[in-house]
């Protein structure tokens, strides 16, 4: 599997050659080019780390710090954590930059390193380019002996976290402790278990932990999708909860499970909870990615506000946010982003807002899925093998469907009357994702084939 560089960061397979996956070799290229470029740029000189519960990351994170201090860089060290508790940590430590060791979804022999800025935010493009030309360029000076950098461990951010979230305005704690709700959590055997049980309990929650021990050896596919939660749906009824929750590894995407054992939906997570905060702020802007269902457009709609779309990947989702001043935006991977605490996805947050709109709405969570537009998405990927010329298919599929709606903001997106395809290439993996959405199921599927049939003929 190869080494994936690119301005979100340094991802790959551990093992292997230099160069051709995640080796010790590759981290602490990527690692001391970023830390030159924190220094250089924002003039400080103290970097915050923290991982997932990855079978590698102890190692990862061993040779990241190691050489952040060899180039004479202090680190904070938060060990196992969450993205977004790292990305409240950076300004809070008034730290030059974070990096975050997970590959999120990813299985569990992946990891990465995710880099943020002095906010606490993905690098932008620009920044990371910059990055990407000092691990090429290779040129980087180590401080001598005397001018290491200091080391210090910091374990009480997940916490500090949590009390950020329950001192929100929009958080109705009392609402929630009200309803004693029953909650299955399924933390996939990472920092979830962590993280999200606490900040229940918090609310008043009865928690019953799935996948609760941090080993890395994940109880099944990490990407909280449907195929994967058949061990949460099965405790949610047994249990009689009244609902389900899955993390991924780093906790920055977020799944609701309804209390028969069905899906809320993933695309519905940001759905619900900017309803809430539309809601409760008597309207105001949204934006998520051009992956994402239309629902949100609907409900910021029926709110007065406006609804932006914006190029897939969190970096892309905030500069927009901050660009047309919105109350709530994110991705429909379940990512939820809330300014009045911080430019990043959050799934505790996110479980906070959404608990506390349950709690008003004052019934059964799938009743509440109900009140939403009923999209139906397809989502699939195919192999971006090095025979796949993108630049090529995506210029044909232009010309063949030259009398629909067509946007290049990010890979190709196709409106149709009947629904919408996007694809594009991915970030994180030698894949093409293809996303499609329509008011069924049957056609929303029938969309991506087609579009899938196209590629494979052109190819």
């Amino acid at each position: 599997m190869p080494l994936i560089k690119s301005i979100s960061g340094f991802r790959g397979t551990i093992g292997g050659r230099a160069g051709d996956n995640l080796t010790p070799q590759d981290i602490v290229e990527c690692t001391a080019a970023f830390g030159q470029w924190v220094v250089e740029t924002s003039g400080k000189n103290t970097i915050v780390v923290g991982r997932d519960g990855r079978i590698s990351g102890d190692i990862v994170a061993g040779l990241v710090v190691n050489t952040l201090r060899a180039c004479g860089i202090s680190v904070i060290d938060l060990g196992l954590s969450t993205t977004p508790t790292v990305e409240l940590a950076v300004p809070a430590e008034g730290a030059g930059g974070g990096i975050i060791l997970t590959a999120s979804h990813n299985p569990r022999e992946w990891n990465a390193l995710k880099l943020l800025n002095h906010r606490g935010e993905f690098i932008s493009a620009a920044d990371g380019a910059n990055v990407l030309a000092r691990v090429a360029a290779g040129a980087i000076e180590y401080a001598p002996v005397d001018r290491l950098g200091a080391y210090r461990q910091e374990g009480g951010y997940i916490q500090r976290h949590i009390d950020q979230i329950l001192a929100l305005p929009l958080v109705n704690a009392e609402a929630v402790r009200a309803k004693n709700y029953k909650v299955v959590v399924d933390a996939v055997n990472s920092t979830g278990a962590l993280s999200v049980p606490p900040l229940l309990e918090a609310l008043g929650c009865q928690v019953v932990l799935l996948n609760g021990e941090i080993t890395g050896q994940f109880a099944h596919n990490p990407e909280p999708l449907k195929e994967h939660l058949g061990q949460l749906s099965t405790e949610v009824r047994q249990q009689k909860a009244h609902l389900g929750i899955a993390v991924d590894p780093d906790v920055d995407r977020l799944v609701f499970m309804c209390q028969d054992g069905e899906l809320f939906g993933e695309e519905y997570t940001l759905v619900a909870v900017a309803d809430y905060v539309l809601a409760q702020k008597g309207g105001g802007n949204t934006v998520s990615n051009l992956s994402s269902t239309r629902a949100l457009r609907d409900v910021t709609h029926k709110y007065g506000g406006e609804y932006y779309a914006a190029a897939v990947g969190e970096v892309n989702v905030v500069e927009k946010m901050k660009a047309v001043n919105a109350v709530i935006g994110g991705e429909g991977n379940g990512g939820v982003i809330l300014p009045e605490l911080h430019y990043g996805r959050d799934a505790l947050v996110g479980i906070a807002l959404f608990l506390s709109h349950l709690a008003l709405f004052g019934k059964q969570i799938s009743t509440l899925r109900s009140t939403y537009p009923d999209y139906r998405m397809a989502k699939t990927k195919i192999d971006r093998s090095p025979d796949i010329n993108l630049e090529k298919i995506f210029a044909a599929l232009k010309e063949k469907y030259r009398n629909e709606q067509i946007n290049t903001e990010d890979g190709l997106k196709i409106d149709f009357d009947s629904g919408w395809v996007h694809l594009r290439p991915s970030n994180t993996e030698p894949i093409i994702r293809v996303y499609s959405e329509s008011n069924s199921d049957v056609v929303a599927q029938n969309l991506a084939r087609k579009i899938i049939s196209d590629i494979q003929e052109l190819r």
